[in-house]
């Protein structure tokens, strides 16, 4: 069966003062229900691209549509089937959990119900906290419920684990797996390299700004040991975050 193509990139530039190209002609698409992984080093223009995706940029040449839309000239529309969640939130510090869902909520016609969200994020316990008192986990967790608040059909996720401990990331991980369960377009960007594997239906890896490689993560490895790459030390069938969890647990700490 055919997959339905949510969003189109074709033939992206992003150039800055005339000069400097941070995005050089790149193309992709993304399907529905898919958890997209968008990495690559500092620099790489992947924070440059999905910026312009998400309407937040503007766009040098090139085309992106996302549901049918163009997002230089439906912003509007689009923003309302959209989610994001920015790599550093600010919130307004002397409001709490339930005050900020409320508040960025109401910029939307169609609101979720934002019980359903507290929940769904693990923060009930926190729902009457002013936002200053949050841990980073916590904080974490509500950018990406806010991110939520219109029920969106694609939502960006840019290193939404930067900073967490291993049970917090781990925690981040279920949460981004529930999205996709209930249908979601997942784009995440990430440095972590097994959170993209565990996690991205298909990657995309940029540098100096090109898309150098499209494909699963299963088969992007598949295709380097064909090639004959070994590594210097062989993987054991466990690592240290895996004893530290086995030791500490996988509960949230807050």
């Amino acid at each position: 069966m055919k997959k339905e193509v949510v969003i189109k990139v074709k033939d992206l530039h992003k150039k800055y003062n005339g000069e400097l190209e941070a995005v050089k002609g790149i193309s992709f698409e993304v399907y529905k229900n898919e958890v997209f992984g968008l990495l690559g080093p500092n620099g790489a223009g992947k924070t440059t691209t999905v910026e312009m995706m998400e309407s937040l940029r503007s766009i040098s040449n090139g085309e992106i549509s996302i549901l049918g839309f163009d997002v230089r000239t439906n912003i509007k529309e689009l923003k309302e089937r959209i989610g994001v969640q920015l790599q550093s939130s600010a919130f307004f510090e002397e409001l709490t959990v339930c005050e900020t869902l409320d508040l960025f909520a109401s910029f939307y016609k169609y609101q979720k119900d934002l019980a359903e969200i507290i929940d769904d994020f693990d923060l009930q316990e926190k729902k009457n906290t002013l936002v200053k008192k949050l841990s980073g986990g916590q904080r974490q967790r509500l950018s990406i419920g806010v991110a939520m608040v219109n029920d969106p059909e694609v939502i960006f996720l840019d290193e939404p684990t930067t900073g967490l401990d291993p049970q917090a990331r781990r925690h981040t991980w279920e949460i981004i797996k529930k999205l996709k369960q209930r249908g979601k377009t997942v784009i995440l960007t990430t440095h972590y390299m097994e959170e993209a594997e565990v996690l991205c239906d298909r990657v995309a890896i940029m540098d100096e700004g090109k898309i150098i490689t499209l494909d699963t993560p299963q088969k992007l490895i598949e295709n380097l040991l064909k090639s004959g790459f070994k590594k210097e030390r062989v993987r054991q069938l466990a690592d240290l975050e895996d004893v530290f969890l086995n030791l500490t647990g996988k509960s949230l700490r807050e």
